[in-house]
């Protein structure tokens, strides 16, 4: 009875830790209810992050057709595993990721759970930096009188920069309020990113021609695919903080809210994908916008609005991070100089590892394999079935099931794909059609050899 008591009191203290996380102002304020609509948004916001640049690679991993048939898939999957998250919140009387893990499988879970939360920020860190390394020297190269020997086209440079300047600055702050606000702001510079894209897609497609397998129908690297796709779509640490801040927060009202913001962000996603991977097909790149021109003025518009997207919420990944490792190892409480040590070793790490690995395609790969697919795939629909009263086999948890089954074949295998099969990429290296002033590239075939020697190809 006392082992019973003394697990209670420990979850519902798991359970304070983790509100304390999400809800930093929660003893200053009132609660703070949303409507439906506002809901959505934020769950919207929350599905669209900055990894939609990705997108178009998951569909050169997957074979163009069935990587969209995947991206759908994904999301569905996605929009259940939430439905699922908060049923189970419901079934166990939780209101956090955590304290749901923790009630239904105990402290081992709460580890596990706590191990994933920390390895999804810290990969998104690192894809962040990687992604101002690639994208900042583009950006300067504009400024008259920088040439590409210039310091300040070097990507890691540039990567120090930024986090000397900006994201450890910010990062250094203990409330990270005000950052809710990027919200807005990161929502309509995605939308600018994705206007550019389509724009640029009806001027590149008549220059660059489709590699010869282009529009196959399936490749062998969609366990791949499916890690990048699972990276972006993954929010569920967000859920149950929006599902809270509904007026009359029910799993019905829940359900709806999910299915609509689901459905709107896959469409844009789907936009991303297939604008993204038209326009340069074969050639299309982890990092998208290392496929455009360095002296493309639009693009640059379009670089400048994405990188100041990702400076932005490199802190809030690191916000997460931090506060994972003070609920683990000190309370959930950092003193003022292990708030200092924690946050220069977390952005430290992250930009050593940036610093190191040019190739944001494999960050993504391997943090949406190892890190999203588990909160995504397996956590919410294990909770659910070891809650519910019905046997595994019964019919209402038959998706359940599937859902775990594929969590377990997509995490092993992808990894094991993603190792063994590391996709190449050409960080800084201009792309052959951009030496295309006046003539075409009309040969499939001499494309093609481009991606093996590009030495080989004369494209004066």
């Amino acid at each position: 009875m006392e082992s019973t008591q003394s697990q209670s009191d420990w979850v519902e203290q798991v359970e304070m830790d983790d509100r304390k996380l999400l809800v930093d102002k929660e003893e200053k304020h009132k609660k703070i209810t949303s409507n439906v609509f506002w809901a959505g948004f934020n769950l919207i916001n929350s599905i669209l992050g900055t990894g939609m640049i990705g997108l178009p690679y998951s569909m050169k991993l997957a074979g163009f057709p069935f990587g969209l048939l995947l991206l759908v898939g994904v999301a569905y999957v996605t929009d259940y595993s939430m439905i699922m998250l908060i049923e189970g919140g419901a079934l166990s009387g939780t209101t956090t990721y955590q304290s749901l893990v923790s009630r239904t499988f105990g402290f081992p879970g709460y580890l596990i759970l706590s191990v994933l939360q920390f390895l999804y920020p810290f990969a998104a860190m690192v894809s962040y930096n990687i992604i101002t390394g690639d994208i900042l020297p583009k950006i300067f190269l504009q400024i008259p009188g920088v040439t590409p020997e210039s310091i300040l086209a070097e990507r890691h440079f540039a990567i120090l920069l930024t986090t000397v300047i900006i994201t450890l600055p910010i990062a250094l702050y203990r409330n990270m309020e005000k950052l809710g606000k990027v919200s807005l702001v990161s929502l309509v510079l995605t939308t600018i990113v994705l206007l550019i894209i389509i724009i640029r897609t009806s001027t590149l497609t008549s220059i660059i021609p489709p590699t010869a397998d282009a529009w196959v129908f399936v490749k062998s690297n969609a366990f791949q695919a499916v890690g990048v796709m699972s990276f972006v779509f993954m929010c569920h640490h967000a859920c149950f903080l929006i599902y809270g801040s509904l007026e009359e927060p029910t799993v019905s009202t829940w359900s709806r809210i999910t299915h609509a913001s689901m459905i709107l962000s896959l469409c844009i996603s789907l936009q991303y994908s297939i604008f993204g991977y038209v326009s340069f097909t074969g050639f299309t790149q982890g990092d998208l916008f290392e496929n455009y021109c360095k002296h493309d003025n639009l693009v640059t518009i379009g670089r400048f609005c994405y990188a100041l997207t990702i400076i932005l919420t490199y802190p809030m990944e690191c916000f997460v991070a931090r506060e994972v490792i003070a609920n683990v190892f000190f309370g959930g409480t950092l003193t003022s100089s292990l708030h200092l040590v924690v946050t220069l070793m977390v952005v430290s790490l992250t930009t050593t590892i940036s610093l190191a690995c040019e190739c944001l395609g494999m960050v993504l790969e391997l943090n949406g394999i190892l890190s999203a697919t588990p909160l995504v795939f397996i956590i919410p629909p294990v909770c659910y079935l070891k809650l519910s009263s019905d046997h595994w086999y019964h019919r209402n948890n038959i998706m359940p099931c599937f859902i775990l089954l594929l969590g377990v074949i997509i995490m092993p295998v992808g990894f094991v794909m993603a190792i063994m099969y590391p996709q190449e990429c050409s960080h800084g290296v201009e792309m052959f059609y951009c030496f295309l002033q006046n003539s075409t590239f009309s040969n499939a075939s001499r494309a093609d050899s481009y991606i093996r020697n590009p030495s080989e190809i004369n494209v004066t």
